[in-house]
């Protein structure tokens, strides 16, 4: 059983503990950037990881925007917005940007990365290690690692993210790449198969899961299913239009919004035929763990269990 997500914050807190006190911000980020992945892990703070199926509702209630911007701080808040993933960032990032300077946000900064050499501007990175909210809107997930991935900026917002520095959002493409094996594209409608979905290396936020976004607005759980078929040591996690599933730094995620967040665990799976099957054959699952949550639930990442309802 992975129980990565109940350590992080020991982790953590005993690496910065050994470190000697003179070191800077930048020696800091660079030996905990020497560190294994799955042990960079967020501590338990306000700060959190929206992962938003896409389609937020931007007009009216704007509860899943509301709560980004509130863990970003409220009218402290600092936010950075990465349009990066949409063929038409500025636009995108405009939109973004008036939303929440009409929630009154402190100070807003579009990082409107169109090339690489970008991942690497100075100004553009104070901002990224000095804000309290960076938000990865949607577009092309591929598109969006392709310009950030491994460039300093990136590695900024997750390093921040995992130590409890900063809360993330990511919507659509943005909530794609949170993890470390990454849905690229796809089908829907069939039954599971090899061919039914691409797969790639995302940007590692959550590394233990794979999120599939606009879920059953799509019709993507056999997408989902394949994914996992795949990767048996990932956890499944589809999330539909306007609903969120927010990791908090203890280990735990609870989902808000108007629809469900799919969960498929394959802990308990006694077999696949994944290996011996050919692309666009079915392929066979065992004892998968299914769960479906709304509004409110909460799931725990470490114990893989949903996080029953105080009576």
């Amino acid at each position: 059983m992975n129980r990565t997500g109940s350590t992080f914050g020991r982790l953590l807190e005993q690496l910065i503990r050994r470190m000697p006190k003179s070191l800077s911000r930048s020696d800091m980020m660079l030996q905990l950037e020497s560190q294994p992945l799955q042990q960079r892990m967020p501590q338990p703070t306000k700060t959190a990881v929206l992962v938003i199926g896409g389609a937020e509702d931007k007009i009216h209630g704007r509860q899943i925007l509301q709560t980004f911007f509130q863990r970003s701080g409220g009218t402290d808040a600092r936010i950075a917005i990465i349009p990066s993933a949409s063929r038409e960032p500025a636009v995108i990032g405009s939109r973004y940007h008036d939303i929440f300077e009409e929630m009154g946000a402190k100070a807003i900064e579009v990082i409107d990365i169109r090339d690489r050499e970008h991942g690497s501007d100075q100004v553009w990175q104070a901002f990224i290690e000095d804000c309290t909210g960076v938000f990865m809107t949607g577009g092309d997930q591929l598109r969006l690692c392709d310009l950030l991935a491994d460039t300093p900026i990136m590695n900024c917002v997750r390093l921040r993210a995992q130590s409890g520095e900063v809360t993330l959002a990511g919507t659509s493409a943005g909530a794609a790449v949170m993890g470390y094996h990454m849905i690229a594209g796809g089908g829907s409608g069939e039954s599971p198969n090899q061919s039914l979905v691409d797969m790639t290396i995302g940007l590692g936020i959550i590394p233990e899961v794979i999120v599939d976004q606009h879920f059953h607005n799509r019709n993507r759980m056999a997408r989902l299913l394949s994914a996992i078929a795949s990767h048996p040591d990932k956890l499944g996690i589809g999330i539909d239009e306007d609903t969120c599933a927010m990791f908090e730094g203890n280990g735990t995620f609870q989902v808000i919004g108007k629809g469900t967040v799919t969960i498929v665990d394959p802990i308990e799976m006694t077999y696949t035929n994944y290996a011996q099957v050919g692309p666009t054959d079915p392929i066979s699952t065992h004892n998968l763990r299914l769960h479906i949550l709304s509004h409110g639930d909460r799931f725990d990442l470490g114990r893989r269990q949903v996080i029953p309802t105080a009576s």
